[in-house]
């Protein structure tokens, strides 16, 4: 007898209007306007412009059977895939200004233009001003191609960790180029002689020494390289005794030589030089208007946007046409689509702004005396969780919202993943977040006497002595977390 096993299996999918909400919803403010732009491109029933600016007609004033209701989750979409046929055609749906014939982002008003753009900047691509560089060294075709593909082989710290020899193997199969290890070291030399000062090393030793060979020459200059040169290992552990004894030099030889050291840049990546400047636009602004915060969402970056009233026209011609004529159903047929996806995405912006706002209204109301005065210390811990339960949404739409998205504060422009952080226990029998625990803890080591730096045993007395309840293992986590070497790595003469 065959036995037949039956599987009930449940699986959700994502219509492709919850798709596209999903895909705006992570789009940064700086980039909303392309994409924008790309669905006015590819959709010619979706027009810029005010739908106030339009002339009235008589379709006016018909009911849309389709209201949303944006203060909902994704799964509000789920209900626009629902489908007419083609020979029921509400041209409502397409007509009602107040529910899709145009729409006007939240905080967006007359005379609030210069406010809206304040973006900060950062330096960019460090392989322009590289390429700048060469081309004014006198290369044959051969070094120049060689040139390119190191410059190209560079990391964002500024090395180049690739072995010579895989180079070369890259230019044989990718430019049918054959140069051997010698013809790449000379370019490389040329290259590392490149501002900024380091650039191309292949490890930290030859970043700090390319750094050194670009001093002045003196005494102390000398002792640097020599330390970095014969006592590379015994530098990065710090065991200054052993390169005293060593090199057999003078106390105020070896501070002197350290401290030098100390003042290169082990990363020459991270300062582009001259380079091409590009902008961070918040996507939230909140102001203190005497003592009482305002929230708005930046809209510089998102223009009015309407449905095409000649397309729509188009429905009109069909309602008094015949209906029976093939053509012009198959036409008709095709203007709906249009029309179909215009409003579709017109919904999702508008559902888009509401869900960036409702969430930073409920990052506002939980971190409130930050915003107010900036200080980490008045942070309260604060999840993901916290704010899928306060707005109601599901916790992956807030952090799609929480991952790319930043806010324009009196303080500067910060990423809001910045103020989310776990609880810590206090003995006041509060939570206390993790972010204002780090800051003590890098006030702790700053202030420790660099001589005998404290471990991470004794940090964590000081902290249970403040009152926070942290184990040693959290210490030392918050302190990789912050980039902070152990005791013995900061340890000075």
């Amino acid at each position: 007898m065959q036995r037949l096993d039956l599987k009930q299996l449940l699986s959700q999918k994502l219509s492709p209007q919850q798709i596209q909400f999903i895909k705006l919803l992570q789009v940064p403010t700086a980039e909303l306007e392309a994409r924008i732009k790309e669905e006015l491109e590819v959709n010619p029933a979706l027009e810029e412009g005010d739908a106030a600016d339009e002339p009235a007609t008589d379709n006016d004033d018909a009911n849309s059977d389709a209201d949303e209701d944006f203060d909902n989750t994704e799964d509000d979409f789920a209900e626009d895939e629902v489908r007419r046929d083609d020979d029921d055609v509400d041209l409502g749906d397409y007509l009602n200004d107040d529910e899709v014939a145009g729409y006007k982002m939240q905080g967006d008003g007359p005379g609030e233009e210069e406010d809206r753009e304040m973006p900060i900047a950062f330096t960019g691509s460090l392989t322009d001003a590289l390429m700048d560089q060469l081309g004014f060294l006198n290369l044959d075709t051969k070094q120049m191609a060689i040139g390119e593909q190191l410059i190209g082989s560079i990391d964002q710290d500024g090395y180049i960790r690739r072995e010579l020899q895989a180079i070369s193997n890259d230019l044989a199969f990718s430019q049918n180029i054959d140069a051997s290890e010698q013809e790449i070291e000379d370019v490389l030399r040329r290259i590392q002689a490149f501002d900024p000062p380091g650039i191309a090393a292949r490890d930290l030793q030859e970043c700090l020494l390319l750094q050194l060979e670009r001093r002045d020459p003196d005494e102390i200059t000398e002792v640097a390289e020599q330390i970095i040169h014969d006592c590379f290992d015994e530098f990065t552990k710090k065991h200054y005794p052993k390169i005293q004894q060593k090199l057999e030099l003078e106390d105020y030889e070896l501070k002197a030589a350290i401290d030098l050291i100390l003042k290169l840049n082990p990363k020459p990546g991270g300062t582009g030089g001259a380079t091409r400047v590009q902008y961070v636009i918040p996507d939230f602004i909140i102001t203190n208007e005497d003592g009482q915060l305002q929230l708005s969402l930046n809209a510089r970056n998102a223009p009015d946007l309407r449905i095409s009233r000649s397309y729509a026209d188009m429905f009109d011609a069909y309602d008094k046409g015949s209906k029976k004529d093939k053509k012009l159903k198959e036409t008709v047929t095709f203007v709906k689509q249009k029309l179909d996806a215009a409003k579709w995405f017109i919904d999702a912006i508008k559902q888009r702004q509401n869900t960036l706002l409702r969430t930073m209204e409920a990052i506002l109301r939980r971190q409130y005396d930050y915003f107010l005065e900036g200080d980490e210390s008045k942070l309260r811990p604060m999840i993901l969780k916290d704010i899928a339960e306060d707005i109601g949404m599901d916790i992956s739409t807030v952090s799609r919202v929480a991952n790319s998205k930043s806010v324009q504060t009196e303080f500067g422009i910060i990423p809001l993943k910045f103020f989310f952080s776990e609880g810590i226990a206090t003995d006041a029998g509060e939570d206390a977040s993790s972010r204002e625990v780090k800051a003590i803890l890098k006030d702790i080591i700053e202030a420790e006497n660099k001589r005998k730096p404290l471990s991470d045993d004794k940090i964590e007395k000081m902290l249970n002595e403040k009152g926070y309840n942290i184990a040693r293992r959290t210490v030392a986590k918050y302190r990789e977390q912050l980039n902070i070497p152990v005791a013995r790595l900061r340890k000075e003469l």
